[in-house]
């Protein structure tokens, strides 16, 4: 059994893309002509947040409802973006092919029991893929999606918390600038294809998705998924520094009550990366019927729009100190909002690396929600904690 550093590709978990930033250990096993891999990430943070408001309806990531889980201040030893998980994947070279399966399978920190069992396991992974240099990559299993991977994936707050949203950190995860920057990029089950890279610096991944329901939180279903699946599709562009995607999503939505209007989500997303030697600088922006605020149709057919900004420097080879700006926004005050209007969060971070494997965080940032008829709710949070990978 050899243990080395070595990176997770990016089909990963999202703890496996958090691992592009810094290598991760990892336990390979060479078994005939196959090479397992074992790794993972472990990761718990101190969040205290305060909120003041609570005036504000629908899915308010600052008020007193979500972001305090239900009180005006709290406490939480819990995960932060990532949740914490083991990584079990199999590569080998059969037949002029790369092949690989993998199977992701994670687990939260939180709870409100000191006795009752911690059993909320989450198999977001289980897929396998062949290519070649010539051919590209074809995947078959169910995975993150191709949209908005490169948003929450270059976010520096997957290393730590972002929006300290207690009703989902007991129990699950925080929201990083999910909700407040960016609509999360799901799990599906999926077949995908992405192309080798080309001379001029392109890749393309198209993606063919299992349908899925609404997912509405403060509101009954309304829709279902129709007969036709998910369509998903980027286009990368990378060269030196640079890095730029255009991305979109297009799905139909059948309604479960006559009278319920028809429902197509179409998303579009464009975003840039720029390094410029110690310092980046992280763009993204995604606008859509039906992308939600946080999920799939979410709010029904009203249309979003997500921003997100950041800039992060690396004073040395150990400490990264970075400041993200996101904000998430409704454009029309239709039922499924319940009343809200936007989640903005801002978010100063510095992020440690002990070793090759520990990173130490801490962060400090506030979230603000506003309803379109005036109300605003605040949450000012604090998260101190650290994540290993292995």
């Amino acid at each position: 059994m050899n243990k080395r550093v070595s990176k997770f590709q990016a089909t990963a978990v999202l703890g496996a893309l958090a691992a592009c930033m810094q290598p991760a250990l990892a336990v390979d096993i060479k078994a005939g002509d196959w090479m397992v891999n074992v790794g993972g990430n472990v990761n718990a943070y101190y969040t205290f947040v305060d909120c003041s408001g609570g005036a504000v309806g629908g899915l308010a990531l600052g008020g007193e409802a979500l972001g305090c889980g239900g009180r005006d201040s709290r406490t939480t030893i819990g995960n932060g973006l990532l949740p914490s998980g083991l990584v079990t994947s199999a590569t080998s070279q059969l037949g002029g092919y790369e092949v690989k399966a993998l199977i992701g399978i994670y687990a939260h920190t939180a709870t409100d029991s000191a006795i009752s069992q911690n059993s909320g396991v989450d198999v977001r992974q289980a897929f396998f893929s062949f290519g070649n240099a010539g051919l590209g990559t074809v995947k078959l299993g169910r995975d993150y999606g191709i949209f908005g991977a490169n948003a929450i994936l270059n976010d520096m707050t997957l290393m730590g918390v972002g929006a300290p949203v207690q009703a989902t950190q007991r129990g699950r995860v925080a929201l990083g600038h999910i909700g407040a920057g960016y609509a999360y990029l799901n799990h599906y089950g999926q077949i995908t294809y992405t192309t080798p890279k080309l001379a001029s610096g392109l890749t393309v991944d198209l993606g063919l998705m299992s349908p899925v329901d609404d997912t509405p939180v403060i509101a009954p279903s309304a829709y279902s998924a129709a007969s036709t699946p998910q369509f998903q599709a980027q286009l990368t562009f990378t060269q030196g520094d640079i890095k730029a995607w255009l991305g979109a999503k297009t799905q139909r939505f059948d309604p479960l009550a006559a009278g319920t209007p028809d429902l197509t989500m179409r998303a579009f997303e464009a975003g840039v990366l720029y390094q410029y030697g110690q310092a980046g600088v992280l763009v993204n922006v995604q606008r859509g019927r039906g992308l939600g605020i946080l999920s799939d149709a979410d709010q029904g057919r009203v249309r979003s729009t997500h921003f997100l900004v950041q800039g992060t420097y690396k004073v040395s080879d150990q400490l990264k100190l970075g400041l993200s700006y996101g904000r998430s926004k409704n454009s029309a005050d239709s039922a499924g909002t319940g009343g809200l209007k936007s989640n903005a969060n801002v978010t100063l971070g510095a992020y440690y690396a002990l070793n090759s494997a520990i990173t130490l965080v801490a962060e400090a940032g506030q979230t603000r929600s506003k309803a379109f008829a005036g109300a605003r709710d605040k949450m000012n949070g604090i998260a101190l904690g650290g994540i290993i990978f292995f």
